[in-house]
């Protein structure tokens, strides 16, 4: 009992300690030289607006009672960022980020999921390099892009929750499609489910879909575009541009290695000295141990 205790305080204080590096780090990022003026302002009108209307909801703040001044911190929370979001330009920096916590955060779900319902264990990525799920990356980047444009014209729940299904949806059909089309691979599939409306969609994922959409347009996305925010310095920017690229490289790697696990398979030889250099480093086995859940080639 003690030492589960003592274990569960050690994973609080890492945590604790990630989070305040993470903290850190974005504060330092946000130092460094600015853009040029033009960004800059834009950035700093969208704080200004969100502080403004939280000094107009703070009026009076403390004459209320306890109850009302936590209703009145929810309020304004709430109304700053909306506030905020109503002055931010979305562009490629927030999506870059968005997908990168995507990638993990689906994966960590997805894999917490499968030890509940399942009792299983199981590696779940989707690429050679890193804990990341790309299919829950696209999904998140591709819910924000469309769900952001949904808040701005005050769509209603049953939009959103539609047109997030269909997103979800199309995402699932279009991934598993491409890696059998493609790979002669097979990363899961609903065909066990008495609910299956293909091989990759189910009408009980189309509803997880769903409600995640609206989920994440009401509560998670509005709070994290906010703290975000739109770039200021030249740091934040060469930073993102870094992540872009090292999960560019990661995906098409990921590609090249599935591609040439397929022509091993067929028995093609490799035609280069990278192909060479891939069957070398990343072999059937490698393949196995890495994409645990992932079915290629005479065992479909």
């Amino acid at each position: 009992m003690i030492i589960s205790l003592l274990t569960l305080l050690f994973v609080a204080l890492v945590v604790e300690g990630f989070i305040r590096v993470i903290r850190y780090f974005w504060n330092w990022l946000r130092r460094g030289r600015k853009l040029d003026s033009e960004k800059v302002y834009k950035a700093r009108r969208a704080q200004k607006a969100a502080q403004t209307v939280a000094e107009k909801d703070l009026r009076d703040f403390e004459e209320k009672s306890a109850p009302e001044q936590v209703v009145t911190a929810g309020k304004t929370e709430a109304d700053a960022i909306n506030a905020y979001l109503d002055n931010m330009k979305f562009t490629w920096y927030q999506g870059v980020i968005i997908f990168f916590l995507g990638c993990i955060a689906g994966l960590f779900v997805e894999e917490v999921w499968m030890f509940i319902t399942a009792g299983l264990t199981q590696c779940r990525v989707g690429v050679v390099w890193g804990p990341f799920s790309p299919l829950y990356g696209f999904g998140s980047l591709f819910l924000t892009i469309i769900c952001y444009n949904l808040r701005r014209k005050h769509a209603k729940a049953w939009q959103i929750f539609l047109i997030s299904a269909a997103i979800g949806g199309g995402l699932e059909q279009l991934t598993g499609w491409s890696m059998e089309t493609l790979f002669n691979a097979q990363s899961w599939t609903y065909m066990y489910l008495p609910d299956h409306i293909t091989q990759w969609v189910a009408w009980r994922f189309l509803f997880f879909w769903g409600v995640l959409g609206l989920v994440w347009t009401k509560v998670i996305m509005p709070p994290l575009l906010y703290r975000i925010g739109m770039p200021t310095t030249k740091r934040q920017v060469l930073f993102v541009t870094l992540v872009a690229l090292y999960l560019t490289a990661d995906l098409l790697m990921t590609l090249a290695c599935f591609d040439r696990k397929t022509e091993r398979d067929a028995g093609i030889a490799a035609q280069n000295s990278f192909e060479e250099w891939i069957d070398e480093h990343y072999t059937d086995e490698f393949i196995a141990n890495r994409f645990q859940n992932l079915v290629i080639g005479e065992d479909l």
